[in-house]
């Protein structure tokens, strides 16, 4: 086996249930370099990562490391071995101190007892080597959603991994973090490590990588030096077309106001202060803003998962009262959340059962039993709707790709038919062909009469799909700018108003 790759992967084959999901894939990834990996939502990346990590075991393939043939047990092989693996959906046990994410497991010891001092260095160390601003004795429930991402990197890195896979590393950093994560990308490379990169951020893939190679329906379609390719002959390679536009058309919004926030503020910390706006029957408005912005809480209020403090909420120009999400139903509200894994999945039930939870009661008969008849119908056309890859309703959720998950929460909510829908990063994670199906179906939402709240750190989203945007900042509303006449920089500036 020649030594010219790192890393290789031949001939990987993988099937669940039946249904293939790797075909003979290859990869080849070399020492010092920065690699894509890239594919539709259900391509079977993550698998192909999988297998590699030792999580799954694949049905025909080899894997090579230097041109010596290995195979992986379970992750805890593949790290002592000199893999790592970041996923996109963090696991980490947030009662513990960052020092003791890192190194669970793998506790440095002084004689009989556990090194403490030890341990505290070598994090500092680390977090310096990597220019990461986090005091490592602070308890992992304390830290944003971004810098627990910067820990679970740092983590990877500590193993002393020859390659490191980074899945959607990006999705919860700001702008600023992203270029700290490349810096430290960079720095490990220099040092001659393997990154594979599995992002769907076009603009990131041009600024970072070194090789693209790019998956469809568990085939390889090709592999190729990033310098050689453009946006559209990827998105070409991912989806088997072109897309001529990254945004579907946003029709005018004329309709009367369907919501109205008054002085809305939250009780308990982070807060919300003060904060007013209007929604208009048939809108999307976005609601944008940096990290820490607070963007989620006032969606998380409005919805009645936090309490309010002072401030009203009218609906077709009626008081509401909305103390638990039940009462937002009620009123026609629904809530696709940020973090799917933890609030908006129930991993262990089929998609069946996720797709019905919401509207559970309409399928009561008067004894109080199921109609699992009509909730067998409604999921397949939920899937069909929603074009979410599954062999069937009654497979886990857990076993579909993070943006088939999405696609099913979604449907989940639809099946309530809200009037007002709480979007909230509705396309994180997910692939250009399918957030290009989501924003078709946002619009035809609002053609029916629908309205749209959408919290976005994606500029290009917001400015591309929504009627007005909302700006947050620190917690409270720094303007309200229309999306067509507004530019980055003037929303980037009412994001820093009240920090």
């Amino acid at each position: 086996m020649s030594t010219e790759y790192l890393l290789s992967i031949k001939n990987l084959t993988k099937a669940f249930s039946g249904i293939t999901v790797l075909n003979k894939v290859e990869l080849n990834v070399r020492a010092g370099s920065i690699h894509a990996l890239m594919g539709e939502n259900g391509a079977g990346k993550s698998t192909l990562m999988k297998c590699l990590f030792g999580i799954y075991k694949e049905d025909e393939g080899e894997f090579y490391l230097h041109g010596v043939p290995f195979n992986f047990n379970d992750p805890k092989h593949a790290l002592e071995n000199g893999i790592s693996m970041v996923h996109q959906e963090l696991n980490q046990v947030v009662q513990r101190s960052v020092t003791d994410n890192i190194w669970l497991g793998r506790y440095p010891k002084k004689g009989l007892f556990i090194d403490e001092q030890g341990m505290l260095r070598k994090t500092l160390s680390l977090f310096q080597s990597l220019n990461i601003e986090i005091d490592p004795r602070k308890l992992m429930s304390d830290l944003s959603v971004s810098q627990r991402q910067m820990v679970e990197i740092a983590k990877a890195v500590s193993y002393d991994a020859k390659v490191i896979v980074l899945d959607e590393p990006t999705s919860s950093l700001t702008e600023n973090e992203v270029q700290k994560l490349f810096g430290i990308m960079r720095t490990l490379k220099n040092k001659g490590v393997g990154i594979v990169y599995i992002s769907h951020k076009m603009e990131e893939i041009f600024e970072i990588t070194d090789e693209v190679t790019i998956l469809r329906d568990g085939q390889l379609i090709g592999t190729d030096y990033t310098a050689n390719l453009d946006m559209n002959k990827i998105i070409k390679m991912m989806v088997g077309r072109t897309l001529n536009q990254r945004f579907p058309d946003v029709p005018t919004c004329t309709g009367d106001v369907k919501m109205e926030v008054q002085h809305l503020s939250t009780e308990y910390a982070p807060k919300v202060s003060d904060v007013s706006f209007t929604l208009r029957k048939g809108e999307i408005l976005g609601i944008g803003g940096l990290v820490g912005a607070r963007r989620t809480e006032l969606v998380e209020a409005i919805f009645g998962i936090r309490t309010i403090s002072s401030g009203s909420v009218l609906i077709d120009g009626i008081p509401v009262h909305i103390k638990h999400p039940m009462d937002a139903i009620k009123h026609g509200l629904a809530l696709v959340t940020e973090e799917r894994r933890v609030t908006g999945l129930y991993p262990l039930s089929n998609i069946r059962f996720n797709t019905t939870i919401a509207n559970i009661d309409s399928y009561k008969n008067k004894l109080g039993l199921l109609k699992e008849l009509e909730m067998i119908k409604d999921t397949d056309e939920q899937i069909k709707k929603m074009r979410v890859k599954t062999p069937s309703q009654t497979e886990l959720i857990r076993s579909l790709s993070g943006g088939n998950q999405q696609k099913v929460i979604i449907g989940r909510w639809l099946l309530t038919n809200p009037d007002i829908l709480l979007m909230d990063e509705p396309t994180r994670g997910i692939d250009v062909g399918a957030k290009f199906e989501i924003y078709q179906l946002m619009i035809q939402l609002i053609q029916s009469g629908k309205s749209i709240i959408m919290v976005s750190s994606e500029m290009p989203e917001l400015l591309g799909v929504t009627h007005r945007i909302a700006v947050m900042s620190n917690g409270r509303l720094a303007g309200i700018v229309d999306s067509k006449a507004t530019t980055q920089e003037e929303i980037f500036t009412l994001s820093a108003r009240y920090l």
